[in-house]
């Protein structure tokens, strides 16, 4: 089809069709919005997100201790990915489409996206890491359980699969976040962002928040795990899952909305540390 037939198909004058061209808007504002957030702001969103990812790691915790069915445990914990969303808290794996599009189209800056990054980054850690010591706290019955889930992580030995485990984690969230912003319709949201729960828990997918949040209740529950093998794991899931998210949903997305971006930026402000008042 040629692009002077694609554009008499729809409504506006990007060769795209006119929903793709809603849910490129939809993911710009709202990385825009992200990005232009305080500090504070960022923090405050960042511990919410932890402390509502602790909620969804309680209830895999309790579905897992009763059944030993992953996969049933997996849907409980998408609690935790539902109230992340119907709370417009902030994790920080759900950041790698919408700001970065919103940085490519000139809407924000890379100096505001790494402070959104990292500011989201150490609040979900601290506050989830608070969370699950009151859970451990709460529910000491579940020691031998979650120190099991912490150990399939922990001594999971570097190697190719554990690698392509890290990158789907990554790419599963980023896609979760995707398919969020391709529909208006708030039941259609949810139901992605069950799919997105399932997929991430239920299948142990490397996820560096998430497993994270397990390894620390772990930890509280006295088993023989050490922050600093934690934190050998963490710094290669981390990477993998951000390069999951960026190469495989966001780079292929930016691809996908070339034309649209390309006027994005020729509309965009010269300073794209201004306030954002679209």
């Amino acid at each position: 089809m040629s692009e002077a037939r694609r554009r008499e198909l729809g409504d506006t004058d990007a060769p795209v069709e006119d929903e793709l061209k809603e849910s490129f808007d939809n993911t710009i504002e709202e990385g825009a919005e992200r990005l232009h957030r305080t500090f504070r702001n960022i923090l405050v969103t960042g511990v919410f997100g932890g402390f509502e990812i602790g909620l969804g790691i309680m209830a895999y915790l309790a579905v897992l201790h009763q059944t030993g069915d992953h996969l049933l445990a997996g849907l409980a914990f998408s609690v935790g990915l539902v109230a992340l969303f119907l709370a417009h808290s902030e994790l920080f794996t759900e950041n790698f489409l919408m700001p970065v599009a919103a940085v490519v189209a000139k809407e924000g800056s890379v100096t505001q996206l790494a402070k959104l990054w990292g500011g989201t980054l150490v609040a979900n850690l601290v506050s989830g890491w608070a969370f699950v010591w009151i859970v451990m706290q709460a529910f000491p019955e579940w020691n031998e359980t979650v120190a099991e889930s912490a150990h399939h992580f922990i001594d999971a030995p570097f190697s190719l699969q554990v690698v392509a485990l890290a990158v789907l984690g990554g790419s599963t969230i980023t896609l979760m976040s995707r398919m969020q912003q391709g529909t208006s319709n708030d039941v259609a949201k949810i139901v992605a962002t069950v799919i997105g729960g399932f997929l991430l828990a239920g299948l142990q997918l490397f996820h560096s928040i998430l497993d994270s949040l397990l390894i620390f209740a772990a930890i509280h529950s006295g088993a023989d795990i050490s922050y600093l093998q934690w934190l050998g794991w963490f710094g290669y899931t981390l990477a993998f899952n951000m390069l999951g998210g960026l190469l495989l949903v966001t780079l292929l997305r930016l691809v996908r909305t070339k034309e649209l971006i390309e006027k994005r930026r020729e509309e965009a402000p010269a300073d794209p540390d201004a306030p954002h008042n679209r």
